[in-house]
């Protein structure tokens, strides 16, 4: 069994955003964060913005780790007033809990497309395909233990029991029927 770190916090410079929310603590230091993940965790997966201030702060302190760069690409964003060009994508860095399976079956890509979630009480809420991606490319396991750093609507928490509940059989009942046929 793995241990995987979700990190989905603040982006650099935009905790001012959940100054109300009961468990805002000002800036994220994220060179913390990321020492966190690394002495913690088995595997993780951390969320950022993709302005080039957030790209170069967290550079540096990824490259050690070996944790790879991956992207959301947002099919439909947020447009915001006065940006010319929208922020439709973000970095996705993901240490894999272990070494993924490589088969003929399935190549899994370093990105996902999906759309941004909205009226979820919180501005950044995941949606739920991007976390099993997430799940999926951090090598995470069904028996594995997940720990939200951040969870904020409980999103990824959600996504995690759902992601599972794709690997179980169910309870209640033998899986086929005990009747012969004739």
């Amino acid at each position: 069994m793995a241990r995987i770190g979700y990190a989905d916090p603040p982006y650099i410079g935009c905790a001012h955003l959940y100054k109300d929310h009961p468990d805002y603590a000002g800036e994220v230091d994220h060179a913390e964060l990321v020492a966190r993940l690394e002495r913690d965790f088995d595997g993780w997966v951390l969320h950022a913005s993709a302005t080039p201030h957030s790209i170069a702060v967290l550079a540096p302190l990824v490259e050690k780790t070996g944790a790879r760069w991956m992207t959301w690409v947002k099919g439909f964003a947020a447009f915001k007033r006065n940006v010319p060009v929208a922020y439709a994508w973000e970095p996705v860095i993901v240490k894999p809990a272990r070494k993924p399976v490589v088969s003929k079956r399935l190549t899994m890509r370093d990105w996902i497309q999906e759309s941004i979630t909205l009226k979820r009480g919180l501005t950044g809420a995941k949606p739920e395909a991007v976390c099993h991606w997430a799940f999926e490319v951090v090598a995470a396991r069904p028996e594995d233990e997940l720990v939200d750093l951040f969870p904020g609507t409980g999103a990824v928490t959600r996504a995690w029991t759902s992601w599972q509940g794709k690997f179980a059989l169910p309870d209640d009942g033998p899986l086929f029927s005990q009747e012969k046929t004739k």
